[in-house]
C-alpha cells in the first residue's frame, strides 16, 4: 500500500491490490474518519461514477463511523483492467472482498448507488455475509431493460470534449434523472468525474471499455430478474427508489418490502435513477437509518 495522502475532501487516499483475471490490478479507495474505528461503512458508487461523490455522506458520518468509499476497477484513481469483459459485477464483488479483508473488521454497513447497490446485494446473498446493515439506491431484484438500454446508449459514447464548458453540459444532461440539486450540488457532480488532459481538453474519469460487457448483456432478451440474491439477504436494510426511475419500477420496490429482508422503502419525489445521497435530506435517510442500530 501507498503511503497516505490527504485528499481536498479531508479523505485519505489508499489502495489495495486486487486478482482478476490472472493479472493483479490497483483498487483505489478513500477513507474518512478515524482509521481505528470498528464501525465501518462500505460506499459504494454507480457504474459510471467514483468515490468522490460519498464525500458529503462521508463527512456527515465521519463521527461516528469510519468511512471507506472505492473506485472499481477503471474509474477513477483505481487501474483499468487489461481484458474490458471482467469490467462485470463478479469482479467488483472480488474486489470488494480483498478491500473488506483490508480493513480488517469483522462486519461492515454497506451504501450502494445503482452498481454499488447491486454489488450490496450480491455479498449481502452470502453466506457469513459481513454485511450487517444495507442501504439500497435505486436498484434492485428486477432491472428493467429500457432503462439498462438508455444507460447503454450514453456510456462510453462520448468522452472527450474541447473545452470544461461542453464537458460540464454533456454531463448535465446525462445526468437529469438525479433529480433536484443545487448549483453547487450540480458543480460538485459533474467536476467529480471530469478531467482535463495535458491538451487542454476534457475526459471523463473512467475507461470507456466499462460499455462493452454492459451492451453485451443486453443481448439477453427481458428485464434482469435477481430475486434469488434479494431472497437470501437477512441485514436490515433501506431502499432508497427515486419517484421518476427507469430501472427499479414501483412494484418491484414494494416487493422489497415483502421478501428477502423486507426493506424499509423511502421514495423521493422529483428523482429518477438514481438517489445521489447528496441533498442533505438524502444523508439525514441515510445517517438515520445506519446510527438507528
Amino acid at each position: 500500500m501507498t503511503a497516505v495522502s490527504r485528499d481536498d475532501d479531508g479523505s485519505r487516499a489508499r489502495h489495495v491490490d486486487c486478482l482478476a483475471g490472472g493479472r493483479l490490478h490497483r483498487l483505489a479507495y478513500r477513507e474518512w474518519g478515524d482509521p481505528a474505528n470498528p464501525r465501518v461503512v462500505v460506499c459504494v458508487h454507480a457504474l459510471t461514477r467514483n468515490s468522490r461523490d460519498f464525500g458529503p455522506l462521508a463527512r456527515a458520518l465521519a463521527p461516528r463511523w469510519r468511512v471507506v468509499a472505492p473506485d472499481m476497477p477503471g474509474r477513477g484513481a483505481s487501474e483499468r483492467l487489461a481484458d474490458p469483459m471482467l469490467y462485470q459485477v463478479p469482479t467488483y464483488v472480488a474486489d470488494a472482498v480483498t478491500l473488506l479483508a483490508r480493513l480488517d473488521v469483522e462486519e461492515v454497513a454497506w451504501v450502494g448507488v445503482s452498481l454499488g447497490a447491486l454489488m450490496g446485494m450480491a455479498i449481502g446473498a452470502m453466506d457469513r455475509t459481513p454485511i450487517r446493515r444495507m442501504v439500497v439506491s435505486d436498484a434492485g431484484p428486477v432491472l428493467a431493460r429500457p432503462a439498462l438500454e438508455r444507460i447503454a446508449g450514453y456510456v462510453g459514447v462520448a468522452t472527450s470534449f474541447p473545452t470544461h464548458d461542453a464537458a460540464f453540459a454533456a454531463v448535465r444532461a446525462i445526468s437529469e434523472p438525479f433529480g433536484p440539486h443545487s448549483d453547487a450540488e450540480w458543480k460538485f457532480l459533474v467536476d467529480n468525474v471530469l478531467v482535463r488532459r495535458e491538451d487542454g481538453t476534457w475526459t471523463l474519469h473512467y475507461d470507456p471499455a466499462i460499455a462493452i460487457p454492459f451492451r453485451e448483456g443486453l443481448k439477453l432478451p427481458g428485464d434482469v430478474d435477481l430475486w434469488s440474491l434479494w431472497d437470501a439477504i437477512r441485514a436490515p436494510t433501506l431502499v432508497l427508489r427515486g419517484e421518476r426511475s427507469d430501472l427499479l419500477a414501483a412494484d418491484t420496490a414494494r416487493a422489497m418490502t415483502e421478501r428477502g429482508p423486507k426493506a424499509e422503502l423511502v421514495t423521493l419525489p422529483g428523482v429518477g435513477h438514481a438517489p445521489t445521497l447528496v441533498p442533505v435530506e438524502q444523508i439525514e435517510l441515510v445517517r438515520e437509518f445506519l446510527e438507528r442500530a
